[in-house]
């Protein structure tokens, strides 16, 4: 409680956050916080990045007291935190219970994974209930010793890493399925590579030992080659043998979920912030939208008011996996609902507010920074980009996939990088196979924050394209020690940042123009250097600086040009500031970042 009664929840936020996301944080709108920001001195657009003590200052006037999100915290989930964590995370401790673990089944094709689906549904069924199991929901939940698992019925790794790359964690616990007669098999190696990536443990179901080829000490080896060292072992990677088929091991499964489970602190408030996942959607002719949804705090009721992505409609109806109609469902609960508006996205992140008024003003703030955001989401990361993230505090470490022509070229890259690992920043490489580059590896990216890095490999059509709209970074290289030698520089200029800024030119205003819908012009004579169109700008009055900011256009003779040179006249227009008068002197400069040896 604070001074005067009034309750002051916690939060968590990160050294930097967009005034959108803030408001988000803290279940206020927009402006008013900028409000707030504009009382404090601070100018800021909805997109505009702030740091975490003025976030801080906005948040305790709305009754928030925030802590700052720690490196340790942010790794976890690598690099960025889900939306329904921070909503747990702030959470009264006394009102957390122990909920339902979520699992999803990874493995190559053909390894079993739909029959061992099968097999653990069918199992939890009791006879003559069989046609209890009346429509597939995406998802559905088994009990065992009146315990409960929640499971995940997603495609494969592809659909468990695109939930990530839209900023859900759907799964608690990761079952990789792999056949006794076949073995650890490039897709195998994919999963293993995106659960790890997702920080989430491992069971391996070791399927089909019922084979008369079946190899379980080669299996094993095999996982061990790949950093899953069987428990028997003495490693930390539980390996159930089980034959989903013949129905063998199903329940040794279930209780290793369980046991990993206990081992985890997998919490939630029933009585909180209603918060969860998109699991998969679809528009039904007669029914509308009909969309499946994994609740991961608090308790969704029929008639509750839901925002998914850029859909929202109050709920009319609401099913469990069996198809029985619900009234309320608690965390870990996967559901059916009807009442949406739109479909949403698989991976959405779906909250409860008030009233249908505030959805469709969450919906137009979504709407409208649709556009802005995008180019700054869409745009991708690069090697060189990387200090401004580190300095941002959005990163702790440098993630690669790494992609070579043949295995003989793959090891010393690998050896190579791993041999930066001395400083405060870590190179993680999150997957290496030879091959080209591939949809998995710009997915896994993606979710990841990662940068893929080819060796002799190009990547194909569809994955470009996928780079491009998800705005992953993939560099090509085809002699080793340039490759090398780029990710020990980017490492250098994150850990020792130096910005330099230089002067290039100057320039007095002689007269000023104003353009209708364009502003004020400062007609301008180069007194010495240059003016740059792509370089920043310092207003002199007086000797005193009255503003600095970018260039919006920069014109010699009626032309549009990059720059003008010492003697020579041009036309000046100044990004956010129209009070140029004529007797100023613009200095233009530029501001480089420079890597200390």
């Amino acid at each position: 409680m604070s001074d005067n009664g009034r309750r002051v929840n916690n939060i968590i936020l990160p050294p930097t956050i967009t005034v959108r996301d803030l408001a988000q944080a803290i279940q206020s709108s927009p402006i008013d916080i900028i409000k707030s920001l504009m009382a404090n001195g601070v100018m800021a657009n909805i997109n505009q990045q702030i740091d975490f003590d003025t976030a801080a200052i906005v948040a305790a006037e709305m009754g928030y007291e925030a802590a700052l999100e720690t490196p340790e915290r942010a790794e976890e989930e690598t690099g960025e935190i889900p939306m329904w964590r921070r909503a747990i995370a702030v959470e009264d401790p006394k009102d957390l219970v122990v909920r339902s673990p979520v699992v999803t089944i990874l493995g190559h094709v053909d390894h079993g994974k739909t029959t061992l689906l099968d097999a653990i549904r069918h199992a939890n069924v009791a006879e003559g209930e069989a046609g209890g199991i009346t429509q597939h929901i995406g998802a559905y939940q088994v009990e065992l010793k009146g315990r409960t698992i929640t499971f995940l019925d997603t495609p494969g790794h592809a659909a468990f890493t695109a939930m990530r790359a839209r900023g859900a964690q759907g799964a608690d616990i990761v079952v990789l399925v792999v056949a006794a007669d076949d073995g650890v098999m490039p897709q195998t190696r994919e999963a293993i590579a995106h659960a790890k990536a997702a920080r989430v443990p491992i069971i391996v179901a070791l399927n089909k030992i019922d084979k008369p080829n079946a190899d379980r000490d080669r299996v094993k080896q095999q996982l061990a080659e790949v950093g899953l060292v069987p428990d028997d072992w003495d490693g930390d990677t539980i390996v159930v043998p089980i034959s989903a088929k013949r129905r063998i091991g199903i329940e040794d499964l279930l209780e290793a979920i369980l046991l990993i489970a206990d081992n985890m602190d997998i919490q939630a408030n029933p009585k909180g912030k209603v918060i969860g996942t998109v699991i998969e959607a679809e528009r039904d002719r007669a029914k509308g939208v009909l969309a499946t949804l994994l609740i991961q705090n608090g308790t969704l009721k029929v008639g509750d008011v839901v925002v998914a992505g850029m859909a929202h409609g109050r709920l009319r109806a609401m099913f469990d996996h069996r198809g029985r109609k619900l009234h309320k469902a608690g965390p870990s609960s996967p559901v059916s609902v009807m009442g949406l508006n739109d479909v949403p996205q698989a991976g959405d992140i779906f909250q409860v507010v008030e009233t249908e008024k505030v959805a469709r003003e969450v919906i137009g703030e979504r709407q409208a920074a649709k556009g802005s955001k995008t180019s700054v989401v869409r745009s991708a990361v690069t090697l060189e980009q990387l200090f401004d993230r580190f300095q941002a505090g959005e990163i702790r470490e440098l993630r690669l996939i790494v992609k070579a022509d043949v295995q003989g070229s793959l090891e010393p890259i690998v050896s190579s990088l791993n041999d930066f690992n001395k400083g405060d920043i870590k190179v993680n490489i999150l997957h290496a196979e030879t091959g080209n580059i591939g949809e998995n590896d710009v997915m896994l990216a993606a979710a990841s924050k990662a940068i893929v890095i080819g060796f002799n490999v190009q990547p194909d059509s569809a994955a470009r394209r996928l780079a491009e709209a998800e705005g992953v970074s993939i560099r090509i290289y085809d002699i080793i020690y340039r490759l090398t030698e780029d990710v020990e520089k980017a490492l250098k200029g994150m850990l020792e940042p130096e910005e330099k800024v230089t002067i290039i030119g100057h320039a007095d205003v002689r007269a000023v123009f104003h353009i209708s819908k364009v502003g004020n012009i400062a007609g301008c004579r180069v007194i010495d250097g240059e003016i740059r169109r792509n370089a920043r700008m310092r207003v002199l009055r007086n000797g005193l600086p009255v503003h600095e900011g970018s260039i919006s256009s920069l014109k010699h003779l009626q032309e549009d040009v990059r720059e003008v040179r010492a003697g020579f006249e041009c036309g000046i227009g100044l990004k956010g500031f129209d009070n140029i008068q004529v007797g100023d002197r613009l200095e233009c400069y530029v501001v480089e970042k420079v890597s200390v040896a």
